[in-house]
């Protein structure tokens, strides 16, 4: 079963948005370890940047497997990918 352009993005942004909730609060108990010290609207401000980055990174890596998967059909390019029924078909 492959997954809907739809389902892909609905999943990278949830992942985005809970990653964008971890960031925020790596970025202000790390920060200051290194001598940086940005306020809280700097630290959402950075971490919306690199949100934005991750959700397309994430959607764009999603359809490219997407791709391969149809393409090459599921467990060709790695033998341990797919379920043991795949396996047998090749």
């Amino acid at each position: 079963m492959t997954q809907s352009r739809c389902m892909s993005l609905v999943e990278a942004f949830t992942n985005v948005i809970v990653g964008y909730a971890l960031a925020v609060a790596t970025q202000i108990a790390v920060f200051p370890w290194f001598g940086l010290h940005a306020n809280l609207s700097l630290n959402l401000a950075l971490g919306a940047v690199f949100t934005g980055t991750s959700l397309v990174r994430s959607y764009a890596l999603r359809r490219l497997f997407e791709m391969i998967k149809a393409q090459y059909g599921m467990g060709r390019l790695c033998g341990h990918c797919g379920n043991a029924r795949d396996r047998r078909r090749e």
